[in-house]
């Protein structure tokens, strides 16, 4: 795995690149910072017009278009996050040169008709109106409302019934525009293929060199608010967080922490005690969410109506003890054995390390940060790790959004 660059229009774009020839396979794709939902100015702009480039080119509209990718067995797809925007192409070597200028056709005349922006809303429409019952989902929701309240994470990516509909062409247009530019662009390519392969001035000639963008900071709420939601539910669903202010050379710290106390399913500490020990619920989790623009330690589980109380004071207890005592060596040993033991897996395909590696340059690591924090971690101490935990009394200021039925 190696950083190299490509000289797109005056600018020096970088390229994670990992040669593979053990498959025949390519893969390319195009990572925009700054560009997700976080920059949309209307609720669901950004996961509409990331939709649309889904949708084809106008010239040959998404069928025609679909047709010759498939019966190539060519995919390109469009995604975005909070964060960034992305485009990728996955492909076998021999068709790659068609790969690259259906991409090129599809940023230069993307399918931005009427008709195609009415169906993807139709189909929004529907999205919305079956989450309406999906209380995990709705939960999710109304805890983001509260640790992110007065930022693009307070609501729903998809956007509402309202604003869909103020949502135009122009609007679309705008964003991708706006969004879809040289200078906030990293790109991954991987493969059988020569950097020297890619048309990389050709693909990305329809679009603006533009000027680098800075995320905006997202403060995690720490009012430790409690929101109760009445809904016809046969069971309760409890959603949790907190802040979590850890340092970017703490989260391999973060991550061991985390496994202990809720991500590491029936070994963990909140699944021992909550639900093995006392039967109090169906599933419950637990795990930070550390990005560039936000962190927060979030969990959530699922217990029977008439236990969600019960249940809350349970989660606020682990996490007491788990501060003030922290781990055992029982327990770090066990989170080592699985973390470490797990690291063939991780990095098993071309697709896996092509995406750790991307992560690491995206968070503003060197390539080669998935391995060093697997030495850390083999190395670390019981001390280090509850030093690390009690330092950390963030977490503690837990906001609990909750929807449950009356008995």
């Amino acid at each position: 795995m190696e950083r190299l660059d490509a000289l797109i229009k005056g600018i020096n774009v970088p390229v994670i690149y990992e040669k593979s020839s053990n498959l025949p396979i390519v893969y390319l794709k195009l990572v925009f910072k700054v560009a997700g939902v976080g920059q949309e100015s209307v609720a669901g702009l950004a996961k509409l017009s990331t939709a649309l480039l889904n949708e084809g080119t106008k010239k040959l509209g998404v069928n025609e278009f679909s047709s010759k990718l498939e019966i190539r067995a060519i995919d390109i797809n469009a995604e975005c996050g909070f964060e960034t925007f992305s485009i990728e192409i996955n492909c076998l070597k021999e068709h790659f040169d068609f790969a690259q200028n259906m991409l090129k056709d599809l940023l230069k005349d993307p399918n931005l008709t009427k008709s195609t922006l009415d169906k993807l809303k139709t189909q929004a429409l529907g999205i919305i109106a079956a989450n309406k019952t999906d209380f995990d989902y709705q939960a999710k929701i109304a805890l983001n409302k509260i640790l992110f309240d007065g930022s693009n994470l307070a609501y729903a990516s998809i956007g509402t019934k309202q604003s869909l509909e103020n949502i135009s062409l122009s609007d679309v247009k705008k964003f991708l525009k706006e969004n879809l530019d040289i200078s906030n662009l990293f790109i991954v390519l991987g493969g059988d293929v020569e950097p020297s392969e890619v048309k990389f001035s050709a693909i990305l000639d329809s679009l603006e060199v533009g000027k680098p963008r800075e995320l905006e900071p997202v403060k995690t709420s720490d009012i430790c608010k409690k929101e109760f939601i009445k809904e016809q539910t046969e069971q309760a669903y409890i959603y949790f967080g907190a802040p979590f202010n850890v340092k970017k050379d703490e989260r391999y710290l973060a991550n061991v922490s985390a496994f202990i106390l809720g991500s590491s399913g029936f070994g963990s500490r909140l699944m021992e005690e909550i639900r093995v020990k006392r039967g109090l619920a169906y599933s419950v989790y637990a795990k930070n969410n550390i990005s560039l623009s936000h962190s927060s330690f979030e969990g959530y589980m699922q217990t029977k109506n008439e236990s969600k109380d019960e249940a809350i004071e349970l989660i606020i207890s682990e996490f007491d003890k788990f501060i003030k005592d922290g781990v055992t060596q029982k327990e770090l040993d066990a989170a080592k054995n699985f973390l470490l033991g797990s690291e063939p897996l991780s990095k098993e395909t071309l697709f896996k390390r092509l995406a750790i590696a991307q992560n690491e340059y995206y968070s503003g690591f060197e390539l080669g940060e998935f391995d060093a924090n697997l030495k850390k971690i083999k190395e670390l101490k019981l001390d280090d790790l509850n030093k690390f935990i009690k330092a950390h009394t963030e977490i503690l200021k837990q906001s609990f959004a909750v929807i449950y039925n009356e008995i």
